[in-house]
């Protein structure tokens, strides 16, 4: 069963569009899915938005990401479409062929891990990684690839939410860390626990290795942000574990950041990645998209994750009762 929503979104477009762009991705086939959207958007009434009809969002399935996800869901649904949510491990399950999938219309993306991955698919992994701050720069520097593809970037969020490291607060305490710079001034071998994707990325065990020296001797693909991250740092298999800016978790299982003090994390800022062709045939899904970006901030991210990950709220209800009370649907 569709999700229902009971009243159209009203929301003006809230800027230009980043850049018209493609990327190519998996094949329908090659996609890792679980989940669909049924009753758990589901609302009293009847919807009064226009039929838009079916939409396929696919997201990785971290926290803030499926809530992310979740909230794209209602807002669309509020606008008269039928979404249809699944969600994969990590971004090679939707980004490893060379077309956008039929299987796939929206993905939320993020601006510099989606241009990096690009440039690395364009150039090999020894290509030189892209570290602008601001997110239309970095959708600048990958124009021409992006205009070979099939995917155009929304405008963006100003929330944030990008690559972190923790490690035990025995850990730093014990050796006097509060900083990846000082991770790397032990020259002690370390374990990253991290996302299956970490290794070779400049903003995680490349980069962690190249920019801080960190002697990265073997990364456990256990998940960005995972349980089976957090218990291997806690349990001692690794000592450094991946998980994000916004992770609200931390202090309550006695885990700590440490600060990426040379930045080597790009502009990560929440974007809308919209197959162009689905795009061109619902040219109001951008109007629907850009109000919910524009009204999402790192804090309300940070906190709407914390209810998932620390809470145990489901990210359905979290995302429903934001767009709910910002007045999105």
């Amino acid at each position: 069963m569709r999700p229902v929503l009971s009243r159209p979104l009203r929301g003006a477009h809230r800027g230009r569009r980043l850049r018209r762009a493609a990327v190519g991705l998996a094949a329908a086939g090659a996609l890792v899915l679980s989940g669909c959207a049924g009753d758990d958007l589901a609302d009293d009434g009847d919807a009064s938005a226009s039929d838009g009809g079916p939409v396929r969002i696919v997201s990785q399935g971290f926290a803030s990401a499926t809530i992310v996800t979740w909230a794209y869901a209602a807002v669309l649904e509020g606008a008269g479409y039928e979404p249809d949510v699944q969600f994969v491990e990590a971004r090679d399950a939707y980004m490893a062929g060379n077309e956008f999938p039929k299987a796939i219309d929206i993905v939320p993306e993020y601006v510099g891990a989606i241009a990096n991955f690009l440039t690395i698919r364009a150039d090999g992994p020894d290509a030189e990684p892209l570290t602008e701050a601001d997110p239309a720069a970095m959708a600048d520097a990958v124009a021409p690839l992006l205009e070979e593809a099939g995917i155009t970037l929304l405008e963006p969020s100003e929330a944030t939410d990008a690559n972190a490291y923790f490690v035990t607060e025995e850990f730093a305490q014990a050796n006097d860390v509060a900083t990846l710079s000082d991770l790397g001034a032990l020259g002690e071998p370390v374990v990253l626990a991290a996302a299956p994707d970490c290794e070779g990325r400049a903003d995680c065990a490349a980069g962690l290795s190249a920019s801080y020296g960190i002697d990265i001797t073997e990364v456990l693909p256990l998940g960005f942000a995972s349980p089976q991250t957090y218990e291997a740092v806690l349990d001692g298999e690794a000592q450094l574990g991946q998980t994000s800016t916004i992770d609200g978790s931390l202090e309550s299982q006695g885990l700590v950041l440490l600060e990426d003090d040379l930045e080597i994390q790009p502009a990560q800022n929440l974007v809308p990645a919209v197959s162009t062709e689905f795009l061109d045939a619902h040219p109001d899904v951008a109007d629907v998209l850009e109000e919910l970006m524009a009204t999402l901030t790192s804090e309300d991210l940070t906190d709407l994750t914390a209810r998932v990950t620390v809470d145990r709220e489901r990210a359905e209800d979290v995302a429903r009762s934001y767009v709910r009370d910002k007045g999105l649907i």
